[in-house]
């Protein structure tokens, strides 16, 4: 079968593209899911990447689940309901848990429709710059269902609780001018232009050492579920590593002799 994840290496950028146009990647097989843990597994272990941009080829960003394997209780939605509740837990709960939990900032380039867990998948993302032809939908109770994929946990952290409960208690789609309003998006880009404006940021990031980028990433992660004692501490043991690499030594340097770092990852 043709992997779904499309690779894409520009130095410290690794650019990765949902690859199943037919049926709007969507995310309906286990190997997909598969994927993703295991990109994730790679680039961490991987200390030369230092930001990771996802989007989908075609005219979709990601379509969610297969409503027609849903219908037929067929593929991932098949079984009892014990066995569906050790699917999501073994499938698709698996991404969240890899892309949230990636050290490397992930920037989603939304090029058209995130619905339902597409939308999900956009917020396990640290930025999002869409399309203007970009659509959104937490949708699942439309289909008489839940956000079974970390939707519930991830839309209030990015729009507020408010918000979050008239997207998941309507289903509605809104369009990139009120997600940009909303702050669901920092940027909306003509369609032409998203890529570009996306991996300009991307290279923005990446000029930065990637030890800081990682370290700075989980202290935000951390920061969500810490009080503010206990982050300082985690703060300023990060700040102390940081401190002893030859990165930041070259940094500093750099800026002292007005010239641009040349960055080892050491």
């Amino acid at each position: 079968m043709e992997q779904f994840l499309q690779v894409e290496r520009n130095g410290g950028v690794v650019v990765v593209r949902m690859n199943s146009p037919d049926t709007r990647n969507a995310l309906s097989d286990p190997a997909q899911m598969q994927e993703f843990v295991d990109l994730c597994a790679q680039l961490r272990r991987d200390q030369s990447a230092r930001v990771m941009v996802l989007t989908g080829n075609g005219k979709a960003f990601c379509a969610g689940g297969n409503i027609k394997d849903m219908q037929n209780r067929d593929g991932i939605f098949g079984g009892s309901p014990y066995q569906l509740r050790d699917t999501y837990r073994n499938g698709i709960q698996q991404i969240p848990l890899a892309l949230y939990e990636l050290d490397i900032p992930i920037i989603a380039a939304v090029n058209g429709p995130a619905i339902g867990a597409g939308l999900d998948l956009a917020c396990m993302c640290d930025i999002r710059y869409a399309s203007s032809k970009a659509l959104f939908a937490e949708s699942f109770v439309k289909l008489g269902i839940v956000p079974g994929d970390g939707g519930a946990w991830l839309l209030p952290r990015i729009i507020g609780i408010p918000k979050a409960s008239l997207m998941a208690f309507t289903g509605d789609t809104i369009d990139a001018a009120q997600a940009l309003e909303w702050g669901l998006v920092e940027k909306v880009c003509a369609p032409e232009d998203l890529e570009s404006e996306v991996l300009a940021l991307a290279e923005r990031i990446a000029a930065n050492p990637g030890h800081a980028l990682r370290l700075c990433k989980r202290l935000l992660r951390e920061g969500q579920h810490m009080r503010l004692d206990s982050l300082l501490e985690l703060s300023a043991a990060y700040q102390s590593l940081a401190h002893h690499t030859a990165d930041h030594q070259e940094a500093v340097n750099a800026f002292v002799e007005k010239r641009k770092p040349d960055y080892k990852d050491q």
